[in-house]
């Protein structure tokens, strides 16, 4: 790449190893160099196709919901079984500290694993800035010890995400090591892509992980609660956790399914006293995100200064549940790469949909469609000045012929399934906008911000979602991930990005 590359807009993209492997590092940094690409992050892994039910699918089937394929074939197929290996070889030695060993070298690391290396020297010496895009709590063999608790102690079941918790000693050992070993073996990377460096919330379980051990001691260590004790909180949003599950009402949700009041009576209600435990709670997570961060940023530090660190993130509002303070995070990261995973919005309507249908049957699944859309910001507000309905009237519409309050692609959990791979996401403009705008506000400018698009999607619904990063303020792109990415997105990027 040319030197006046340097000053473009930042436009990255996520090519993992299997890719390169696949299709050969020149070819995959000649597309990058086509559609002018600044950066790109890989992961330190090597795969080959493997039999049915052997290793991991790709790609990833997010709990058995996801019916994606590539777009570009991956060793001759859009869908497969693969076996992986580390790309290199680890130095065990560094891993003294933590009872996680890094993953074992095998016949992929040697037949494969200079392929890697080979891609991350040729993309430093065409001018790419190379990320490593690794997990952020997420060691080889994580123990059930190591992973985050309900209140009530229990692990939560059916999450999508197989995350560890933020306060545990032996993972952060891990990390440090890992950060050294794969500079060590890596040595031309500009930075690091730590995942999900919070709490996801893809299922309504999810949203209530946290606790446990690790996190009880965390707070005493840091007198982390304000003086509340740490058994009175599990306990606190374990009864909030009970009337989710079980003790819901029309008019609970009633207020919330409606804009404009509906916001407003959720600000009155987490003003009360009574959700002091709540904002504790939500504190906390913002506390062990940011010390996780820390925790990467020191582990970078120490083994060389100048090596970038660039968080993924969940997108508000969802970053209240998951933990991820972008104001907090700006300090500590030098830029953050908050989601517009489209297909997962739609998706986690349904999930927080069927769990709340399922404990609390007698709701109706469209109230409760809206409350979700609503709370998640998925929907287009209507801009006009009809009244709101009072108290006691459906949520579901205005004054009789007024139409929607806002609008939405549909109201029942059907309408925000996981979108098939020539079907549009059911997430319009504006509400993206306004998450980028949020991300941006509390960034203030301490950080780069660079909004993950998605690639998976028909060609026109692509191109619509990476249009509005570009005309957003956001400094620049990321784009998830090469396999979605066919000749015609290529093209369409290049356009785009311009």
């Amino acid at each position: 790449m040319s030197d006046g590359s340097r000053t473009r807009r930042f436009l990255g993209v996520t090519v993992l190893g299997d890719f390169i492997l696949s299709e050969g590092p020149r070819a995959v940094l000649e597309n990058l160099r086509r559609i002018g690409a600044t950066a790109v992050a890989t992961n330190p892994t090597v795969t080959a196709p493997a039999e049915e039910g052997c290793g991991s699918f790709q790609p990833p089937d997010d709990a058995g919901t996801s019916p994606r394929v590539f777009d570009r074939p991956l060793f001759g197929r859009r869908s497969l079984w693969v076996r992986s290996g580390p790309s290199y070889v680890p130095d065990v030695d560094l891993y003294r500290d933590s009872p996680y060993a890094p993953r074992q070298p095998n016949e992929l690391t040697e037949r494969h694993g200079t392929v890697i290396g080979e891609f991350i020297r040729a993309a430093a010496d065409a001018g790419l800035k190379v990320y490593l895009q690794v997990g952020a709590v997420q060691p080889a063999g994580l123990r059930d010890e190591d992973r985050p608790r309900l209140p009530t102690g229990e692990l939560p079941q059916g999450r999508m995400a197989d995350t560890g918790c933020l306060a545990s000693p032996a993972i952060r050992a891990y990390n440090r090591a890992y950060v050294r070993d794969l500079l060590q073996a890596y040595p031309q990377v500009n930075g690091f892509r730590p995942d999900w460096p919070e709490y996801p919330c893809y299922t309504l379980d999810e949203a209530f992980q946290g606790f446990g051990p690790h996190v009880a001691a965390w707070c005493r260590q840091n007198d982390a609660l304000g003086g509340m004790s740490y058994e009175a909180l599990c306990g606190c949003i374990a009864r909030v956790r009970e009337r989710l599950t079980g003790g819901l009402s029309a008019e609970d949700l009633a207020d919330v399914a409606a804009p404009g009041r509906g916001l407003w009576s959720l600000l009155e209600r987490i003003g009360d006293a009574a959700w002091e435990p709540v904002r504790t709670w939500l504190r906390l997570k913002a506390q062990l995100s940011l010390a996780v961060l820390g925790d990467w940023r020191r582990a970078i530090d120490e083994v060389r200064t100048g090596v970038e660190l660039s968080a993924n993130a969940f997108m508000p509002p969802y970053s209240r549940v998951t933990g991820f303070d972008f104001h907090g995070a700006a300090g500590v990261c030098d830029s953050i790469n908050p989601k517009l995973y489209t297909m997962h919005w739609a998706l986690m309507v349904t999930f927080w949909g069927r769990a709340l249908l399922e404990h609390n049957p007698g709701l109706d699944e469209r109230l409760i469609v809206r409350s979700l859309v609503h709370l998640m910001d998925l929907a287009d507000a209507e801009q006009r000045e009809s009244a709101l309905p009072e108290k006691g009237d459906t949520p579901l519409s205005g004054q009789e012929g007024d139409g929607p309050l806002f609008r939405m692609p549909g109201e029942t959990l059907a309408d925000y399934r996981y979108p098939e791979p020539h079907e549009p996401h059911p997430i319009p403009d504006r509400p993206q906008r306004r998450k980028i705008d949020q991300v941006l506000r509390s960034v203030a400018g301490q950080a780069a911000v660079f909004p993950l698009v998605h690639g998976y999607g028909p060609v026109e619904d692509f191109t619509r979602r990476l249009r509005l990063v570009a005309e957003s303020p956001a400094d620049g792109v990321w784009i998830n991930r090469y396999g979605y990415l066919s000749d015609e997105k290529l093209e369409r990027i290049a356009e785009v990005w311009k």
